[in-house]
């Protein structure tokens, strides 16, 4: 990396410390690797501002404890409204109101909150901001950057493959083929529709692959919408950060460094990166994301257990679901004869407010001696757990990468976004994963969870994804192709 530039006027001063606000998205899939790539500018020399919203900050302090946003010498956590009534619910915020929220309130606040920064900032002796890292469907955080003339880059913390589905929505509308002529093409197979016109996308892609917000019928939604505006307000950014790394998704980084006119910075596996590249005895290093409690009790549930014997089940921490498809995946797993691991959220089921609420008791007593429900596990421990042979999974892209990076295959549920996108490239791209129809039934989650686990598909699945995972730690090594990355977008983009 190249040194740290003086401040601005005499170039004699003492070189000024570089001082990053950093702001996710309000969701733990997007807070957990903004949170790693804030760990590793901080560990290059930046002081960081990591910007949660109100709601989180609340939720990080009750999962964590009184002292969970301390932070660390250089690292502060601060917080700023996102628009919505104030709540105390240990759940997702409501997704299509949070996202009208922030694109529409959000500007004026983020804006004010630098300019309080710095002024805190020359009060208290600490270095002044010098740049903006957005998440990328936070584009109001470019535009405060622009408008307050500081240097600002913007971090997809989603899939490459996702991007490109987000990306052509527009041309989607264009040609008619979005929104739908009405309700009865989500299942007349409408969505089977094939859509061959993307240069960087399988010629076979089907209108089902893309982001599930091309699901409706009402051409004001706000989620397809939102996902116009928000991706083509990316270019407001000098470049992009991604958490993928290169063998994975080479054709899709250069098709997205094409239509973006930015150059893009792989940085991932994350998990890895931070892993290797911080040190253990860091002040940052401890500092968690998650907004959940977590439950230590399921690794040592797994420890003595054979290896690749125990299915792990968890759909994220936004994924909801019917009772009745709760009762399906019960009994699917239960069928299966195998041992299995299941993070049931207190939110899962639509209208529960309790862990395995919905759960027959019929199920607990069947699966006794081969069974733990957690509600909130660490999750990429447990994938990295030998005795762990599969995931049942909602496909979502950290999901994802921790599952690549503990060499376990998958078999996806997804619900919504880009997990429809995810899942099509597991299944026919990187040929890491199944899927499991919407409409869940428990003859079919047997089926395919013992596929996956002693067939011959689940051993050809086993032996891509040990061929990745050995892709994603020769990236995320000490000083190696992400580290070296996230050395080029500080000189390049962040110091420039």
């Amino acid at each position: 990396m190249g040194s740290v530039p003086p401040a601005e006027g005499d170039r004699r001063q003492p070189q000024q410390q570089p001082h990053v606000v950093m702001i996710p998205y309000p969701a733990q899939g997007h807070v957990t690797p903004m949170l790693q790539l804030a760990k590793l500018l901080h560990t290059r020399g930046f002081h960081v501002t990591f910007v949660n919203n109100e709601f989180n900050h609340r939720r990080h302090l009750r999962a964590r404890g009184p002292g969970a946003l301390h932070g660390a010498p250089g690292f502060r956590f601060t917080a700023i409204d996102d628009g919505l009534p104030p709540s105390d619910a240990d759940a997702t915020q409501d997704v299509p109101k949070l996202c009208y929220s922030t694109m529409t309130t959000c500007l004026p606040r983020f804006r004010d909150l630098i300019v309080r920064t710095n002024a805190e900032a020359e009060a208290e002796g600490r270095p002044a901001v010098t740049c903006v890292v957005a998440d990328s469907i936070m584009s109001f955080g470019l535009r405060a950057a622009r408008e307050l003339g500081l240097r600002c880059a913007t971090f997809w913390t989603a899939s490459a493959c996702g991007f490109i589905g987000y990306y052509y929505y527009r041309h989607l509308v264009a040609r008619g083929i979005v929104p739908l002529k009405n309700e009865a093409q989500l299942t007349d197979g409408y969505l089977d529709t094939v859509v061959d016109w993307i240069p960087c996308a399988p010629k076979d892609l089907q209108l089902r692959d893309f982001p599930s917000f091309v699901r409706t019928t009402d051409p004001d939604d706000i989620m397809l919408n939102f996902f116009i505006h928000e991706v083509e307000a990316m270019s407001q950014a000098s470049a992009v950060v991604i958490n993928t790394f290169d063998d994975l998704d080479a054709t899709l980084l250069h098709a997205m460094a094409k239509l973006l006119s930015r150059p893009i910075y792989t940085v991932g596996p994350l998990l890895l990166t931070v892993r290797n590249n911080v040190p253990a005895d860091s002040p940052v290093a401890a500092i968690g994301s998650n907004l959940w409690k977590e439950q230590e009790a399921p690794l040592r549930w797994l420890d003595g257990r054979a290896p690749r014997s125990v299915v792990y089940i968890n759909f994220g921490s936004v994924t909801v679901m019917s009772n009745e498809q709760l009762v399906e995946f019960a009994w699917g797993l239960a069928n299966t004869g195998y041992t299995f691991l299941w993070n049931v959220r207190p939110d899962l089921v639509k209208g529960g407010d309790s862990a395995g609420a919905g759960l027959p008791p019929e199920f607990l007593a069947a699966t006794e001696g081969r069974s733990m429900l957690s509600t909130w596990c660490p999750q990429a421990e447990v994938l990295e757990h030998e005795a762990v042979g599969l995931f049942l999974t909602h496909s979502g892209w950290n999901s994802t990468i921790e599952s690549i990076c503990g060499g376990v295959p998958m078999v996806c549920w997804p619900f919504f976004a880009e997990q429809q996108t995810n899942c099509r490239y597991k299944r026919t791209e990187w040929g890491i994963g199944m899927e499991i129809g919407n409409d869940v039934r428990r003859g079919e989650v047997k089926a395919l969870i013992r596929e996956a686990m002693e067939g011959e598909k689940g051993r050809d699945m086993r032996r891509r994804v040990t061929e990745l995972k050995g892709s994603a730690v020769a990236a995320a090594k000490l000083n190696g192709r992400s580290m070296r990355n996230v050395d080029r977008f500080i000189d390049e983009v962040l110091l420039a």
